[in-house]
């Protein structure tokens, strides 16, 4: 029991140190880099988990595309029309399973 008490410790230790070494580090002024990383890498994560998610789609048959082609058309469309990307994100989601598991 001693033995998880110190691992737990040191862990938290651990989380706290890297929590708290960019305000110690930076001295509350960032460096351009990072600031330019923080604007640009939302975008580019975002892009990478949608090519993620279609990488495995396959032309074959229709029920092999057109679900995740409306599903992926539809977040466009919400996210345009309400700028609310949680609400996007679901609706795509439920007219995706909708769509594979009623009608395709």
């Amino acid at each position: 029991m001693n033995n998880a008490l110190v691992l737990i410790l040191v862990s938290a230790a651990v989380t706290i140190a890297i929590r708290f070494a960019p305000f110690v580090i930076f001295n509350k002024k960032t460096p351009k880099i990072i600031s330019d990383l923080s604007e640009l890498l939302p975008s580019a994560i975002m892009g990478m988990l949608v090519v993620y998610c279609l990488k495995d789609i396959s032309f074959v048959s229709l029920s092999g595309f057109m679900p995740m082609i409306i599903g992926v058309v539809s977040v466009i469309i919400i996210q345009k029309l309400r700028h609310n990307i949680l609400l996007s994100i679901a609706l795509g989601t439920v007219l995706y399973m909708f769509l594979v598991q009623v009608i395709f």
